[in-house]
């Protein structure tokens, strides 16, 4: 027992080594650069097929070989990689997503590359680069991962590592060069993963597809390092390593017997329920922003361009042979790019894992035709389709549920790992999989029958999202993806809509996966590789993935083209992320869309009248009588929770009080003991210095952040709980300091979707919005404008009417002449004088102490967490 035990130990460790090798340079590169590098695995694969074309094909010496792989092909691909892709984004600024996307598309083109260059089928005869002595890779390791750390910790270039990525730019004006740190960084990086390629190639067989997906899984020893600790990294290889091993000789035996299989499926997949498990429960790697921002409303579509495209899908009925056996793969493929349409390209969430829900509807279509599904007698091949989709539905929860709380690469990273585990612990067991066959529906065997039954259901989806998304729904999730913070202060049930796009999106690739596998009448696990899904995600991404039209493209070119070329061309297209922009996607240029915004004709807001108004508080004297606000602007009665009246009630203004607020951030008090009341009609402003707590309270009562003690409530009822859009529907709402609109939508339609979340329907909301608009005299030609071409004093009435156009009692406002002239800060205070005068309550967070001392009837000062007396 002890020689096994010992034995498994040494399989273990040559298997950590490996990982470990994955974690370093990952951890390297991030902490060089910032960017999770996704494509390590195809950069392994092709140093492993450039050694072995070297050593086996060219008869090169092993060592030469090795040198000329290790030290000239691998970093060079990653200094290629730094100058022609990466090192634009970092220094255009580019959000992270779009790291991401071209991390993908760098992965999706070396894929496709290795397999354009040397072919898809598996090879069993790389060289051995060290013998197969588990403790000299176990050594190998350790004293790279020491060099590293000593590197790091001690070294000048370490020291500038580490500044790159804390802050690139403020690196650059202490005089580190930034660009070389990087290149550094790739090129090290790079390294390791072509060691890596060339140690685990002769364990295994080398293929395009197998080696890539496999360091992909490893990712979770840098994710337990959290990207930062190489000794953690190298750690937490070896030790899932030896236990992935180790657990190979575990045998169930009497009434847990039957979970044989599944003991078996964790023993060989440790590192991939290593990797589900660090994204779901450690806090999220690079916790940020999740694709580009939409910067202008999608692009229509000319009729005549949708009905080129319907000729250019009949055509193929009049195929015949193998090429319509080809092209009834494209409707289905074209279903597939669809769901991710929902979820990416309106939802703007990650969806790298969609492969795991076309391969379970595939497979539960098969099992459901065949009778082999639990509790389901057999049913007719047409009926299977459509209840595996609505089977595999529910499991998109299994995505959706985590993107409440994830964002980013930390998304990425769940979605991948769901994508993967459903691959390795589903798709590749034989309990699953063995003996399924398919066939076609009856009176649609034949492949141009079929093909029609494909386009009718393809024309069915494409009619309900573009229903979706041209409806209410449709304009929440874009506000969703433009900036998720404003669209649950515009009362969005951010939520529930997260859940209903991974929901619909499962369904939909459900579909497209049973069709695919019906058409070709087999369920191939190999169709629904998680590789598969990072081709298909970036080819939504490139094609537009905001665009109906796009997933049709995209479908065409993947099944159209060679499997490698069409990976080239869109790891090529992904790739360029930092030079182009797709589907109606980018970064807002808030230069020219000033200068655009300004040449709109904006009428001047109506003068105040100087008739004078009573004695102010705080020692001013009288101010200009404000505007009357339109009748309809006039507020309706809210629903309330707790003891308030029922909808339809007339009753006075609410007020908003918080009692005895405290938090803390660690040791640090942010909030001690504050109370505050906003009382209806009335300028309430908050004072202090940086650091004081005007945020965290602010923050406490509009909901985005929990105290650690004491109330907030409305008339009595304890509302400290409540999210923000829940209280944006009872009637308080706000703005941020940093200018939150939704960029793809237009001007109207930003002001509609506050009226929407309130309730109602679309003609009501517009009706609701027209005082709005009147208001703050967007109501002119600026209304159908892009949010993202106007300028910040535009921008900051466009938020304030999202705001109003819920017809709150409360209104708080952060900064709000942030970034504005004096002329807007005018017009600006006119319309609060307005609002304040027909009941609203108002929290004005600002610095700019002649407005406040302008506007306000309370000032507050806050000063270390307490209120100043």
């Amino acid at each position: 027992m002890s020689s096994l035990t010992y034995d498994l130990t040494l399989a273990g460790l040559a298997v950590g080594s490996a990982a470990a090798l994955t974690g370093i340079g990952l951890v390297v590169t991030y902490r060089a650069t910032g960017v999770l590098n996704l494509a390590h695995g195809a950069v392994a694969v092709v140093c492993a097929y450039v050694l072995r074309e070297l050593a086996v094909e060219r008869g090169w010496p092993l060592p030469w070989a090795a040198c000329a792989t290790l030290l000239v092909v691998a970093p060079g691909i990653g200094l290629l990689l730094d100058r022609a892709v990466f090192r634009p984004l970092a220094v255009a600024g580019a959000d992270p997503a779009r790291t991401l996307v071209a991390s993908i598309g760098v992965f999706v083109l070396l894929v496709g590359a290795a397999t354009l260059l040397w072919g898809t089928g598996a090879r069993a005869d790389a060289p051995l680069l060290l013998s197969g002595d588990p403790w000299a890779q176990l050594g190998a390791v350790l004293a790279l991962a020491l060099l590293v750390a000593a590197a790091t910790r001690w070294t000048r270039t370490g020291r500038e590592l580490r500044a790159v990525v804390d802050n690139r730019e403020l690196a650059a004006l202490g005089g580190t060069d930034a660009d070389r740190v990087a290149a550094v960084g790739w090129a090290f990086g790079s390294f390791t993963a072509g060691l890596t390629g060339v140690l685990l190639a002769p364990l295994l067989r080398l293929d395009p597809y197998g080696l890539p997906l496999l360091v992909v899984e490893v990712i979770a020893v840098a994710v337990i390092a959290r990207m930062r600790s190489v000794s953690v990294a190298v750690g937490a290889a070896l030790l899932l390593g030896v236990a992935q091993a180790q657990l190979t000789r575990l045998r169930p035996s009497g009434r847990f017997e039957r979970f044989e299989p599944l003991v078996q499926a964790v023993g060989a997949n440790l590192f991939v329920v290593a990797l589900l498990v660090a994204a779901l429960v450690l806090p999220g790697v690079g916790e940020r922003d999740t694709l580009p921002r939409g910067a202008v409303p999608a692009v229509r579509v000319p009729r005549a361009v949708w009905l080129v495209a319907g000729i250019l899908f009949l055509l193929p009925l009049g195929f015949a042979g193998s090429d319509l056996h080809t092209s009834v793969q494209v409707p289905a493929m074209a279903l597939i790019l669809l769901s991710l349409s929902v979820v990416t390209g309106r939802g703007g969430q990650i969806a790298l894992g969609q492969a795991a829900y076309a391969g379970l509807g595939a497979l539960f279509t098969a099992l459901l035709a065949a009778g082999r599904f639990p509790g389901v007698p057999a049913v007719p091949e047409l009926l299977a389709l459509g209840l595996a989709a609505l089977l595999v539905a529910p499991l998109g929860l299994l995505t959706g549920w985590p993107a409440i709380r994830r964002h980013g690469l930390a998304l990425a990273l769940v979605t991948l790992g769901v994508g993967v585990v459903v691959s390795r612990f589903v798709f590749a067991q034989p309990y699953a999989t063995a003996g399924l066959g398919l066939e076609r529906p009856a009176g649609f065997a034949g492949d141009r029958a079929y093909y029609v039954l494909e386009l009718a259901l393809l024309a069915c989806c494409l009619l309900l999202v573009a229903a979706l998304r041209g409806g209410r729904t449709g304009r929440a999730l874009a506000a969703l993806r433009d900036h998720e913070a404003g669209a649950a202060a515009a009362g969005v049930p951010v939520a529930s809509l997260k859940l209903l796009a991974f929901t619909l999106g499962a369904a939909l690739a459900a579909l497209g996966g049973g069709l695919l596998s019906t058409g070709v009448r087999a369920f191939d696990p190999a169709a629904y590789d998680p590789v598969r899904g990072l081709l298909w995600f970036a080819t939504a991404v490139v094609l537009g993935a905001d665009t109906l039209l796009g997933a049709l493209a995209g479908a065409a070119l993947l099944v159209g083209l060679d499997a490698g070329a069409g990976a080239a061309i869109v790891g090529a297209a992904a790739a360029s992320a930092g030079r182009v922009r797709w589907g109606g996607h980018g970064r807002v240029d808030r230069g020219t869309a000033a200068r655009g915004g300004r040449r709109l004709r904006r009428d001047p807001l109506p003068a105040p009248s100087r008739k004078p108004a009573g004695g102010r508080a705080g020692g001013r004297g009288a101010r200009p009588t404000p505007a009357r606000l339109p009748a309809p602007l006039k507020r309706r009665a809210v629903p309330a929770p707790g003891n308030w009246r029922p909808t339809g009630t007339a009753r006075p203004a609410p007020t908003l009080r918080a009692t005895a607020l405290r938090h803390a951030y660690g040791a640090r008090t942010t909030l001690d003991g504050v109370t505050l009341t906003l009382d209806p009609g009335r300028i309430t402003a908050l004072t202090g210095p940086n650091g004081a707590g005007k945020s965290t309270l602010f923050h406490c009562l509009c909901g985005t952040l929990c105290p650690d003690a004491g109330r907030v409530t409305l008339d009595g009822a304890d509302i400290t709980r409540l999210p923000p859009h829940a209280r944006t529907r009872l009637g308080i709402a706000r703005t941020f300091q940093q200018i939150a609109v939704f960029p793809s939508l237009t001007v109207e339609e930003n002001i509609v979707l506050g009226a929407e979340q309130r309730g109602g329907n679309r003609r009501g909301a517009l009706a609701d919005v027209e005082p709005v608009l009147r208001l703050l005299q967007l109501h002119g030609p600026v209304r159908h404008h892009p949010a993202s071409g106007l300028p910040t004093g535009t921008l900051r009435l466009v938020e304030l009417g999202r705001a109003l156009a819920g017809q709150p009692h409360t209104l708080l406002l952060d900064e709000p002449a942030a970034g504005l002239d004096s002329a807007e800060v005018a017009r600006l205070a006119r319309v609060l004088r307005a609002l304040a005068a027909d009941g609203t309550a108002i929290l004005l967070v600002e610095h700019d102490l002649d407005l406040v001392a302008d506007l306000a009837d309370t000032v507050h000062a806050l000063q270390e967490g307490r209120l100043v007396p």
